[in-house]
């Protein structure tokens, strides 16, 4: 297998429903709705997930976000269509060292070239412990080939 392809099948929908995300296994993440521009995505997080200080590493709220945002994008997609974020941006509220967490994305803009999205991301407790937000732009023809 050369490195530009993939060992999983080429429809990113099913991969994202079916949670066959290789991001997803590595961090513990999983889909639990993916429909109509809006994604649920669940992580338990713990001390696996800590950065120096003890506390869950911003890049881990930041990829759960990113998922999220970037399913909710994808469920608006054509046939044939992929996308790819063009933006993130996320904000920190409170420190988090275990928790359930829940980052729902959702699509706030949908044009037809370029998305906006925005994601809030809570603990079992439904506080707020950080909000993100992105720029998605489709891919088609063969910008969307391979990905």
């Amino acid at each position: 297998m050369s490195a530009t392809e993939s060992p999983l099948p080429s429809d990113f929908r099913t991969r994202a429903k079916t949670n066959d995300v290789a991001a997803a296994r590595l961090i513990g993440w999983q889909a639990q709705k993916v429909a109509d521009g809006h994604a649920i995505i669940t992580l338990a997080a713990g001390p696996q997930h800590a950065n120096p200080m003890g506390t869950l590493h911003g890049g881990i709220l930041c990829d759960i976000a990113d998922a999220a945002m970037g399913m909710a994008f994808a469920s608006t997609l054509a046939e044939g269509q992929s996308f790819t974020t063009i933006e993130l941006k996320i904000n920190f509220f409170r420190p988090v060292w275990t928790a359930q967490l829940k980052a729902e994305g959702k699509v706030i803009r949908r044009g037809s070239k370029i998305g906006y999205l925005e994601c809030e991301i809570t603990d079992e407790s439904d506080r707020l412990v950080a909000k993100s937000a992105s720029t998605c732009m489709v891919l088609a023809g063969d910008e969307a080939k391979g990905r």
